[in-house]
């Protein structure tokens, strides 16, 4: 028997708490107890422990006294020779991947919201054990999870194991009437869980579809870290769970290393054809706006994590702190390039087009061109602080710092593209990761390996090209690169928000939710949270309620005067017409399909 045993149960579901029981078999005299207070992949402090209550502890009939240390650790007085139980309860409401969730449709949870770390036990053996639900109405309710399982029954209720606590934080758990499906991939088993979808017996959505997809994702990601061959290098991984839920609107995803946890609002999924549901849809074109193709660029973005950060990972991360923030500047490689290869496998698996693909491309070449913290922040910079900035959005936000998902994503970019010309195209992005992957073992790496992997490889002006992209804030190459490989960026329109360099949210009204640095809507002195009521053209005042109405008034006139309500007080604020929009946005076109080929193939 495990020496660390966890039990996960609830009697109902209606108020939302998971009951949590540890079982300790030789519990220290002084028995240190915590909770995490991050998970790891959302670098921001959450503290779990905000949602424990009621902790108790006991050694047979006897109560053990319970003194609490801090925010998330607790130490239990025992007699260090009889098991100790502690139980208590955690509200789980939280509908993201992050956390625990818990109602009368589905339950979930990460162990890092759940499971107690044990003091001088967390390299040990830890057990996790899912009792069933007693409510007539989870009689339905299966589980799925990539632990290990020990004992359990036809449903998934049972025992698990995982070989020490890292594992066991790195494995969520997904209760519910959900449906499933499986495929095999060089052997290895993928499970696929849709939960608020359907049902176990009859899903609603286009379920081939979905599979066939995320296989042909699956496969074309395998070849590029192992070869085309099914007798390439063997994975790292024996068996994969995808564990989706679709919501009204929610989005997002975690990844672990043998699973991944999704969230995409319910019409992103595949629409079943009603005239023969059981029949695959026929799979029309997907366009960069349609939300199945965010879908699949989500299951291929977590999917590469399986590799790139959750097995080849930042030094820093090679041990996991739970207790405190894990610095390290490298995310804009591993978030970074990452983003970039998300659509770029769907292009690939012939899942989307090459005109598809480049206006995927083009969105992200002018969302950062919309962030002024571009100028401010390098991504290296963004990387570190991404505990007190990225993940702490205010409206501020844009104009301080850089996404280190979209800004590391043109890096990765022009780094293959600068290696495809210099080899003419013999050597690629690809060539460097498999490298690596060799050269760190697929474990932990340093930035000072992707400079021997490059110098290694026979580009060291490259490497020391990808220092100045990743540490400064100078302007990436992209529109030049891009050029070399038959690709030309055209000028867009930009809206009437983007030329006047603002944000803002259209309900019954015009509110102001970003104001852009430098831009025309700053100097004008607009500020965040202003409503925007009226314009005074001529000497008249009309009321706006939409921006198409402000760019009416303002095509008829390069000045007018803008009333704003600003906590209550009406300011009249002069807005002058900016000859230049406050960012210059692009589209992509094929001037040259041959060149083109050398980067898409």
């Amino acid at each position: 028997m495990a020496s660390v045993t966890h039990t996960v149960g609830f009697s109902q579901v209606e108020n939302h708490l998971f009951e949590v029981q540890l079982r300790i078999t030789k519990p220290a005299k002084q028995q240190l107890l915590s909770l995490p207070v991050w998970i790891a992949g959302s670098y921001l402090i959450r503290e779990f422990s905000g949602q424990l209550q009621g902790l108790e502890a006991s050694q047979g009939r006897s109560a053990c006294p319970v003194k609490q240390r801090s925010k998330n650790e607790w130490v239990v007085s025992t007699n260090a020779s009889t098991p100790l139980v502690v139980r208590f309860a955690v509200y789980a409401f939280d509908a993201s991947v992050r956390t625990a969730f818990l109602d009368q449709t589905r339950g979930f949870f990460n162990p890092t919201s759940l499971c107690l770390r044990v003091a001088g036990l967390t390299g040990t053996t830890q057990r996790l054990v899912i009792t069933k639900p007693a409510q007539a109405h989870c009689s339905t309710w299966r589980v799925s999870t990539a632990l290990k399982p020990v004992a359990v029954d036809a449903r998934g209720y049972g025992s698990y194991t995982a070989a020490n606590y890292d594992m066991l934080a790195d494995s969520p758990v997904t209760l519910g009437d959900f449906w499933r499906g499986q495929f095999t991939l060089r052997g290895v088993p993928h499970q696929f869980v849709v939960t608020g979808m359907g049902s176990a017996t009859q899903a609603g959505f286009d379920h081939k579809r979905l599979m066939a997809d995320t296989k042909r994702i699956c496969e074309t990601e395998m070849a590029l870290w192992h070869g085309a061959s099914a007798k390439a290098t063997p994975l790292p991984f024996d068996h994969y769970v995808f564990m989706l839920h679709a919501s009204a609107n929610g989005y997002g995803g975690l990844e672990h290393q043998f699973s991944t946890a999704l969230i995409c609002p319910r019409a992103h999924l595949p629409q079943l054809d009603t005239a023969n549901p059981t029949a695959m849809s026929p799979g029309s074109p997907l366009s960069a706006s349609d939300g199945y193709t965010q879908l699949l660029g989500l299951i291929s973005h977590e999917y590469f994590h399986t590799w790139n950060v959750k097995r080849m990972r930042p030094s820093e991360l090679a041990t996991i702190h739970y207790d405190s923030e894990n610095y390290t500047e490298l995310l804009w490689f591993f978030e970074g390039f990452t983003s970039y290869y998300d659509d770029l496998m769907l292009q690939r698996a012939g899942i989307i087009s090459r005109d598809t693909y480049l206006e995927l491309v083009s969105k992200t070449i002018n969302q950062v061109a919309q962030t002024p913290g571009r100028l401010v922040q390098s991504v290296a910079q963004a990387s570190f602080d991404a505990w007190v900035k990225y993940y702490r959005i205010n409206e501020n936000t844009p104009n301080a710092t850089v996404s280190y998902y979209t800004k590391g994503s043109l890096v990765a970019l022009c780094l293959d593209l600068s290696l495809r010309s210099a080899s003419g195209s013999h050597t690629t992005l690809d060539d460097l990761m498999r490298s690596l992957w060799a050269i760190t073992n697929g474990g932990p790496m340093r930035e000072r390996d992707v400079t021997t992997a490059l110098v290694q490889l026979g580009y060291p002006d490259i490497a020391k090209q990808l220092q100045l992209w990743v540490h400064s804030t100078s302007a990436l190459p992209v529109a030049s690169l891009l050029s070399a490989f038959g690709v030309k960026q055209h000028r867009t329109t930009p809206t009437t928000a983007q030329y006047l360099g603002m944000r803002v949210a259209q309900t019954n009204g015009l509110r102001i939710s970003h104001v852009q640095r430098g831009s025309a809507a700053e100097t004008a002195g607009f500020a965040s949270g202003d409503e925007w009521l009226a314009v005074t053209v001529g000497g008249q005042t009309w009321r706006v309620m939409s921006l198409d109405e402000v760019t009416t008034w303002l095509a008829q006139r390069a000045e007018v005067q803008a009333l704003v309500n600003r906590d209550g007080q009406i300011l009249t604020l002069d807005l002058h017409m900016p000859v230049i929009p406050a960012a210059q946005l692009h589209t992509l076109h094929t001037v040259d399909a041959t060149l083109l080929k050398h980067w898409l193939h």
